[in-house]
């Protein structure tokens, strides 16, 4: 369970067509490719600044807790983390339609509205429950939850999630910490939900 981690000759009018022709599709393919969240558009924390890794290409590692068994091999990833005990991580995924995002935002829906249930069912030591915090109205939508999990151990820990669709494109944003829902910075992470989904395309 994670709560929070690469002989033929041309001319020289050839060289140039080409060169010319690669730098007009740089944009074109800069414009195809979703961006991510950077760390300064995270829910502000009050100890430490936060860190990012580079967008990295498949599933993260760990897996995130309730969702990370649907997260396919096509997905691409960036993890941050502070100089404390808050981590986050954006996941997104480009589907080959508009359909299969739809049906791919509503599986972790499903994923995060039995969460709580899952845990407990899967580790015995575990008792979780969770809130939604509902939609927010950013292009096709996003939606918020909380899983406030704690062990018999005396760990308790808060994570937030949320899963936004820009048409065939779906992005799940992971924040998490040490604490309970009073800790849970709702309408922080409410804003870089919208920041995460806004700034996609």
């Amino acid at each position: 369970m994670t709560i929070r981690t690469r002989g033929v000759r041309l001319t020289a009018a050839a060289v140039a067509a080409g060169a010319a022709l690669a730098v007009a599709a740089v944009p074109a393919a800069a414009d195809d490719t979703p961006r991510y969240l950077e760390p300064a558009e995270l829910p502000p924390h009050p100890s430490s600044t936060w860190f990012a890794g580079p967008v990295t290409a498949g599933q993260p590692d760990p897996l995130p807790m309730c969702v990370g068994e649907a997260l396919p091999s096509i997905a691409s990833h960036r993890s941050f983390w502070t100089d404390y005990d808050t981590n986050a991580e954006q996941v997104t995924v480009v589907e080959r339609s508009t359909q299969r995002a739809k049906d791919f935002a509503a599986l972790l829906r499903k994923d995060l509205d039995g969460c709580a249930k899952k845990l407990m069912r899967q580790y015995p030591d575990v008792t979780a429950e969770q809130k939604y915090y509902g939609r927010l109205n950013v292009e096709e939508g996003a939606h918020v939850y909380g899983v406030h999990t704690t062990t018999t151990g005396g760990a308790s820990d808060i994570a937030l999630f949320s899963v936004g669709r820009d048409g065939n494109t779906v992005t799940l944003v992971r924040w998490a910490q040490l604490g309970d829902f009073r800790n849970a910075q709702v309408d922080d992470f409410r804003t870089t939900t919208v920041t995460a989904v806004d700034k996609l395309y």
